[in-house]
């Protein structure tokens, strides 16, 4: 699924695919937005970790995987 994070003072966001489940995402990004957690700790789908401060958290949106396009072909 593709994760894309809205940080607070930053002019880019960070996008991510992750192979976590979607209700997994959604309660990680849940906790973070409550005050449940201090840190959004999500995994990529290369294993790496992203932590994001939760208080910095402006928007998280989730989407479907991308399907990346290798060639010349017609769109």
């Amino acid at each position: 699924m593709e994760v894309k994070i809205g940080v607070q003072h930053a002019p880019r966001e960070i996008v991510l695919e992750s192979g976590q489940p979607a209700e997994e995402v959604e309660r990680a990004v849940s906790d973070a937005l409550t005050g449940k957690a201090e840190l959004l700790c999500l995994v990529d789908d290369h294993g790496r970790k992203v932590l994001v401060a939760a208080s910095r958290v402006a928007y998280v949106e989730l989407g479907e995987p991308t399907a990346r396009k290798v060639g010349f072909g017609a769109p």
